[in-house]
């Protein structure tokens, strides 16, 4: 599967705000975006003073949303698509679905310090729902749904020191069971559970022309 393997940081430099990619390292001074808050490349200061048009807030709103989850363009357009045939608010609809997606559940559950961490434990077979084995990061989890850590994840230092220090409230639409390596899915996501800095409807405007 393809996947961006290029400096993070940068994408938040990019969209000038932290996008939190790199888990504890962005609540501190070494963050990029703390010393240089202005895009990358040779013209990024002067991008500064420039006065964006309808086209590019749209397109920026779109790009931050799939770099926050973590998606490549054919993976959020195919979303995009999806959500547009469901009933309802499609920019709704679309943040619901990236929410839904199972390393974002894994990042909501505190278990990795960022949804990149949590998409490496999903692919490495250490997330169950429902007690069976899911190694596909962009599995759709449903109501009812019981979305556990498997054992051996459950004794990895780094996955007890993320469920004990980070300080990340469990949305309202999950809810931690025991000592925090289980979540159930209470409900599906409402938009003001939904906490990102995201703009929906100019994504839904960028896609319908």
């Amino acid at each position: 599967m393809a996947r961006y393997t290029g400096p993070v940081c940068r994408l938040c430099r990019r969209e000038k705000m932290k996008l939190f990619l790199k888990g504890s390292k962005c609540d501190t001074m070494k963050c990029p975006i703390e010393r240089r808050p202005y895009p990358p490349g040779d013209h990024g200061r002067t991008q500064l003073r420039r006065k964006d048009s309808e086209y590019l807030v749209q397109l920026r709103e779109k790009q931050k949303a799939r770099r926050i989850y973590g998606l490549m363009e054919k993976q959020f357009r195919n979303l995009y698509r999806e959500a547009n045939r469901q009933k309802g608010v499609t920019g709704e609809n679309l943040l619901r679905m990236l929410e839904l997606r199972l390393d974002n559940v894994a990042f909501r559950a505190g278990w990795g310090a960022s949804r990149a961490q949590a998409r490496q434990l999903v692919r490495h077979g250490h997330i169950k729902v429902n007690g069976r084995r899911v190694t596909i990061p962009s599995y759709t989890v449903r109501k009812g749904d019981v979305v556990e850590l498997g054992d051996k994840a459950k004794a990895m230092i780094v996955v007890r020191h993320n469920i004990e220090t980070i300080d990340r409230q469990v949305p309202g639409w999950l809810e931690r069971v025991g000592e925090g390596a289980s979540v159930n899915v209470r409900d599906l996501p409402l938009r003001e559970q939904i906490d990102i800095p995201v703009r929906e409807q100019l994504i839904v405007e960028l896609y319908s022309k």
